[in-house]
C-alpha cells in the first residue's frame, strides 16, 4: 500500500498521527527529531513509519520525495491490517505514538 507521508523535521519527539490536506492529498504527519541534513529525517521517517504500522523496517520504502517533506512510501504487507492503522493515524492530531 502507498502512502502519503507530511514530515516534520526537527520536532521535539519522534509522533506519527494527524492529517495534512495538501495538494495531493490527505497525508499522514510524521513528526521526527532527525535534522533534514544528509537523509537523517528521511531515516528517521521510514523507521518511525515502520513501527506505527508493525512491520519490519525492510518492508517500507521511500517511493518518492527523498529531499522533500511530502514523501510517498510503500509499505508490503496485509491491505486488511495497514489499511485500518492508516485510518486510526490519519484521525490523530498530536498523539506520540510511534
Amino acid at each position: 500500500m502507498r502512502i502519503l507521508l507530511r514530515v516534520k523535521p526537527g520536532a521535539s519527539r519522534t509522533a506519527v498521527g494527524g492529517r495534512y490536506d495538501g495538494a495531493a492529498g490527505p497525508a499522514l504527519v510524521v513528526a521526527v527529531a532527525a535534522r533534514a541534513v544528509e537523509g537523517q529525517a528521511t531515516k528517521a521517517v521510514l523507521d518511525a513509519i515502520a513501527a506505527a504500522f508493525g512491520v519490519r523496517r525492510s518492508a517500507v520504502t521511500l517511493v518518492r520525495g527523498a529531499t522533500s517533506r511530502d514523501k510517498l512510501v510503500e509499505i508490503q504487507g496485509d491491505d486488511t491490517e495497514i489499511r485500518p492503522r492508516l485510518e486510526r493515524l490519519l484521525g490523530r492530531l498530536g498523539d506520540r505514538d510511534a
